[in-house]
């Protein structure tokens, strides 16, 4: 059976990012989204989930390129000023190599969690802003805090090559790379989350192509799509919007919205027989 989960990224990020977000739940055939505990307009997000029961929220664990929930001051320090870095391999390198940081980070992860579920959000689902909760620090920590919030799910970020490329043969080589490093990450976390009876995806696409899932990027890719739950996941939001262009200045945050809410995306996931869930398995009517 082919089972799609459609996930939208970076809710509170900001207002331009929570509408396109809401449109394609309410028009479209998103399913689930990931909330961003540091963003400008995570309150306006949680006020938006409530008044959307249906639509699914998970955590979108951010440790790059956005605000903390946390202020860590001294040196070395997590955020300074409240900030993370934009760099994600140099912040990579530090939360590896610095062990000064772990404390850090351990508080600030389980805050972005707490804040989340003291504002009534039920999570059911963990990722990270640029695949972070992949990382081997930070996923080490997850597999503490997971269980102990009753998250029952997780973003397991590794993508077919072949069929990526047999859709877009844009940045070869670096979807070479970031094909190997994620599936070798992968492999390290899998054994984990089995253990925990944690659940996953069979495949996850948007990785390797993220900030330009346009329509005629989906109605190929939903091609490539095999026997098994698959989430595709999107950065939809409307402009103008001062954050988006802040963060994500070259992401195609409009078409995506178009994209999620395409008649002939849904069309073609008729034709194929996709069904389309979120993580607790919910069925979204879609034609």
């Amino acid at each position: 059976m082919k089972e799609i989960i459609f996930n939208a990224d970076d809710f509170g990020l900001s207002s331009g990012a929570n509408r396109g977000i809401i449109k394609a739940w309410r028009e479209g055939v998103l399913t689930s989204t990931s909330l961003m505990p540091g963003g400008a307009a995570f309150d306006e997000a949680v006020a938006l989930a409530a008044a959307n029961p249906g639509l699914q929220v998970g955590v979108h664990i951010t440790l790059v390129q956005g605000r903390s929930v946390l202020q860590h001051p001294g040196s070395p320090s997590l955020a300074p000023g409240g900030d993370f870095g934009n760099n994600p391999v140099r912040e990579g390198m530090r939360y590896f190599f610095l062990k000064s940081l772990r404390p850090q980070l351990e508080a600030e992860i389980e805050a972005q969690i707490r804040k989340c579920v003291d504002a009534g959000i039920r999570l059911t689902h963990v990722d990270g802003h640029l695949n972070i909760h992949m990382h081997p620090t930070v996923f080490d920590i997850l597999t503490e805090l997971m269980p102990k919030y009753g998250i029952s799910t997780f973003r397991l970020s590794r993508e077919n090559l072949a069929a990526e490329l047999s859709v877009a043969r844009n940045r070869v080589v670096g979807k070479y790379a970031d094909a190997f490093i994620f599936s070798r990450l992968a492999d390290r976390c899998r054994t984990a989350l089995d253990r925990l009876g944690i659940r996953y995806a069979g495949e996850v696409k948007g990785l390797l192509n993220s900030g330009k899932m346009t329509e005629e990027y989906l109605l190929k890719a939903l091609g490539t799509v095999r026997e098994e739950l698959t989430e595709i996941y999107f950065h939809p939001g409307c402009r103008p919007c001062g954050e988006l262009d802040r963060w994500m200045p070259e992401y195609r945050h409009d078409d995506e919205v178009a994209a999620l809410t395409s008649p002939a995306v849904r069309r073609r996931m008729a034709e194929l027989g996709l069904r389309l869930r979120n993580y607790r398995g919910e069925e979204k009517t879609y034609a």
